[in-house]
């Protein structure tokens, strides 16, 4: 059975009432009411639960014993979907209260005993309304400050798309480059088994892996003979330039370590940090191969792509030396196995 109870001064604030004795749940109309409270009151436990799945309530008032379940299984259930609910629990009999470590670990916020007068339960329920409050002030500016950080992020989100399209207009190789080494590290990713999240990284750390060019000298950057060993040299900071340009932004923490370590090999030869095997950052691995596989596969002006069997040859020879083995192994399969999901890519994004 449910009863509405409203006062024509509400508080704002839902209470919900669960006894299965009728006195009660009328009783605790009357005294909530006078005290300025919207009371919803129910008897049956089940019926609570349901009513707590549909309809928002601040604060639930809970008898113990019960029939046909007792208060502690009906937090037990309404924990599953609500973990923010308030509750009070109320006994009339103190030797069957539930202990101290139910009540902990099902997030009781108060117990008090039954009692013909209520004066102890409304000063937990002004003590609960009261937290309610801080939890909802709290909430409030967690969601302002995330709002405004996310803008904050996607301003410079944007900016840093400004600079990778920069360097693509500087660079006609990089034109595509960086959108076909993200969607071969999410393949790759795909394939090694990664979760979603993970494959996210991926795919923002292959978009932006060479932002760092826009330090590079045209002269060096456009040149079609051979590179100087100086000239080589200044390419090989673009890796750090990048990961610093990355570094104020938290939304691109996760990324940094793809950029800044997608030159690195295997055995240790690599820049900019000579790391070796598995301190080299695992996605950074990922990148690695799906950087050289592009690099292989793409006409410059000095050569022409490469034939497949010439690119699969050479990650097969690099494995262990240039490229982590596992992933090496994997990236082959995908060649021999799923090469049209490859292929689906240097369609989207020919150069």
């Amino acid at each position: 059975m449910r009863k509405n109870m409203q006062s024509a001064q509400s508080s704002g604030y839902k209470i919900i009432a669960v006894d299965d004795e009728e006195g009660i749940v009328d009783s605790l109309s009357v005294f909530l009411k006078r005290s300025g409270y919207d009371l919803t009151g129910v008897t049956d436990p089940m019926e609570a639960i349901e009513l707590v799945k549909k309809e928002h309530f601040d604060l639930m008032i809970l008898d113990f014993i019960m029939t046909p379940i007792h208060g502690d299984k009906v937090v037990e259930e309404i924990r599953k979907f609500n973990k923010e609910l308030y509750i009070l629990l109320l006994t009339g009999h103190k030797d069957l209260a539930p202990p101290l470590e139910t009540i902990r670990k099902l997030d009781i916020q108060g117990y008090c005993e039954k009692s013909d007068k209520f004066d102890q339960l409304l000063l937990l329920i002004e003590s609960g309304i009261k937290s309610i409050e801080q939890m909802n002030e709290i909430k409030r500016i967690n969601d302002e400050l995330s709002n405004t950080i996310e803008k904050l992020e996607k301003a410079y989100l944007d900016s840093i798309e400004t600079l990778r399209y920069t360097v693509e207009a500087k660079d006609p190789y990089t034109r595509g480059h960086s959108d076909r080494v993200s969607r071969y590290s999410v393949l790759i990713g795909k394939y090694l088994g990664l979760p979603e999240e993970d494959l996210k990284t991926l795919k923002i750390g292959g978009l932006f892996h060479d932002i760092g060019k826009i330090g590079i000298p045209d002269s060096i950057l456009l040149k079609e003979s051979k590179l100087t060993d100086d000239e080589y040299s200044e390419i090989k900071n673009h890796p750090s330039i990048g990961a610093h340009i990355l570094c104020n932004a938290e939304a691109f923490k996760d990324i940094i370590p793809i950029v800044k370590h997608h030159h690195e090999r295997f055995d240790g030869r690599g820049y900019p940090g000579k790391l070796k095997g598995e301190d080299i950052p695992y996605f950074a691995r990922i990148a690695a191969v799906a950087d050289t596989f592009d690099a292989m596969t793409s006409r410059r002006t000095y050569r022409d792509s490469l034939p497949l069997d010439v690119v699969k040859e050479e990650i097969r020879d690099c494995s262990g030396t240039q490229f982590d083995p596992e992933i090496a192994k994997v990236f082959l399969d995908i060649l021999e196995n799923h090469y049209d999901e490859i292929e689906q890519i240097q369609k989207e994004f020919a150069g």
